[in-house]
C-alpha cells in the first residue's frame, strides 16, 4: 500500500469516502457484476457524489413535486453561455444552441447531418466507440486512421489525415481524446482546422471531456473558438455530464455557430429527439453557475490518481501507457503479453475494464481511475495479480 496521500485542495471535498454503490441495481457500472468479485472500472463515470450546488438544485426540484414537460430556461441559457466565456474564453450566441439529451445522439445526429447517404465519415482511431458505430448506422461509411504513440504522448500523421479526409465528408473528432487521455494543443488545433477547411468537411467536435484537464495551468480550447473559418464549419458536443459527474440525468448540447449547419441538424432531430428532462436541465445550470470550486478540487484528486496509475503502471513487466493529460481514463498497452481476450483476463482476476477491441484497439484495456484512493490501489492490486498470475 502506499503512503497516506498528502492533503491538497481537493480535500475541501471528501473524494477519499467510497459511495455505496455496489448495492444499487441501477448502477449500470455496479451491477454489470452484480454477485461477483469484480471491481468495476470500465464505464466513463465517476464514484463520487455530484456537487453539493447540484445535489441541492436538485432536490429543490424534486421537493416542489411537479416533472413536468420541461424546456431551457433563460437562467440555463445565460449560464452556460457565461460558463463558455469564464471557462475557455469562448463567446457563444444563445441562437447557437441546441438542447440534446445525450452527446451520443448528438454525434449520431451529427453523422445524418453533416453529409449524405453513401458519403464518408473519417476519424482517428482508438476512439470512443460510437465514432466507430454512427456512420454505418447512418448508412455512411467510415474512413478511419490510427493515432500514433510516441514515447510520451499519442499523436497525429498529419500527412495520413490530409489523404483520408480527400474521401470523407464529414470529421468526426474526439477533444480531448478518450482513450488515449490527449488535449489536443494549439499547434495540433490549427493543423485540425487547417485540414477540414482544405477538404471542406464539416467537423464535429465532441468536447464532453473539456472540463477535465488535468493541468490547471492549462485549459480547453474548443476547435471552433479558433476563428469564424472554422466555426462556420462545426458542430460542437458538449455535457456537464463527465466533468459533473451526472451522466445519468442525460443533458447535453450543441454548439452549431452556421444557421444552415445547424437547420440541417435540427431537421434531422425533429420527431426523433426526445427533449432534455426536467431534472437534467436543472442540474446542468446548477453545475455550470456554481459547480466551479467542486471541478477545481476534483481536478486536484484526478491528477493526483493519474500520476499514481502511470507510477503503478510503469512498474509493471509488458505493460505501457503514455500520461493522461485530460480525461479520468487510462488506455494501458497489454500487447506484450499476448492476450487471446486482456479485457476478460482480468475480469477473470477481479477487475472490469473496457475492452480495446470496442475502440478499434485490440490488445488495449481502459481503466477509469475517477475513484476513492482506496478502490484505485485495490483495483491496481488487481491489475498487477493478474499480469503476475496470482
Amino acid at each position: 500500500m502506499s503512503a497516506p496521500r498528502p492533503r491538497t485542495p481537493a480535500d475541501m471535498y471528501d473524494f477519499d469516502t467510497p459511495l455505496p454503490l455496489a448495492d444499487r441495481a441501477q448502477s449500470m457500472k455496479w451491477s454489470r457484476y452484480a454477485g461477483r468479485d469484480v471491481l468495476p472500472m470500465w464505464v466513463a463515470d465517476m464514484d463520487f457524489a455530484a456537487p453539493p450546488p447540484v445535489l441541492a438544485a436538485l432536490r429543490e426540484a424534486v421537493d416542489f413535486g411537479h416533472f413536468t414537460y420541461s424546456k431551457p430556461t433563460t437562467a440555463l441559457t445565460d449560464a452556460t453561455i457565461a460558463h463558455l466565456a469564464e471557462a475557455y474564453g469562448w463567446q457563444v450566441a444563445p441562437e447557437w444552441l441546441v438542447w440534446l439529451p445525450g452527446l451520443v445522439c448528438g454525434i449520431n445526429v451529427a453523422v445524418r447531418a453533416g453529409c449524405e447517404t453513401g458519403d464518408a465519415v473519417f476519424t482517428a482511431t482508438p476512439v470512443y466507440p460510437p465514432f466507430l458505430s454512427a456512420p454505418g448506422l447512418a448508412e455512411r461509411r467510415l474512413e478511419r486512421l490510427d493515432l500514433v504513440r510516441g514515447e510520451t504522448r499519442w499523436e497525429w500523421d498529419f500527412d495520413a489525415a490530409d489523404a483520408a479526409l480527400a474521401k470523407s465528408r464529414l470529421w468526426l473528432l474526439c477533444h480531448p481524446h478518450n482513450p488515449v487521455g490527449r488535449a489536443w494543443d494549439a499547434d495540433e488545433l490549427r493543423r485540425i482546422a487547417e485540414l477540414a477547411e482544405r477538404h471542406d468537411v464539416v467537423l464535429c467536435s465532441d468536447e464532453i471531456h473539456c472540463g477535465l484537464v488535468l493541468d490547471p495551468a492549462k485549459r480547453h480550447v474548443p476547435i471552433a473558438a479558433l476563428d469564424p473559418a472554422i466555426a462556420r464549419r462545426s458542430i460542437t458536443l458538449m455535457a456537464p455530464s463527465k466533468t459533473f459527474n451526472i451522466p445519468g440525468l442525460g443533458a447535453a448540447f450543441a454548439v452549431i455557430p452556421d444557421a444552415g449547419l445547424r437547420r440541417r441538424f435540427e431537421r434531422v432531430m425533429a420527431g426523433i429527439v426526445p427533449h432534455v428532462n426536467m431534472l437534467g436541465l436543472v442540474a446542468m445550470e446548477a453545475a455550470f453557475r456554481d459547480g466551479e470550486p467542486w471541478r477545481r478540487s476534483l481536478i486536484d484528486y484526478l491528477a493526483d490518481n493519474a500520476r499514481h496509475v502511470e507510477s503503478r503502471i510503469a512498474a509493471l513487466p509488458g505493460v505501457r501507457m503514455t500520461p493522461v493529460e485530460a480525461t479520468y481514463l487510462a488506455w494501458i498497452d497489454c500487447r506484450e503479453h499476448a492476450l487471446e481476450h486482456p479485457a476478460a483476463h482480468f475480469e477473470a482476476a477481479g477487475l472490469g475494464l473496457s475492452d480495446g477491441r470496442d475502440f478499434g484497439a485490440p490488445g488495449f484495456v481502459r481503466l477509469n481511475f475517477a475513484c476513492p484512493r482506496s478502490t484505485l490501489e485495490a483495483g491496481l492490486d488487481r491489475f498487477a495479480a493478474a499480469l503476475s498470475g496470482r
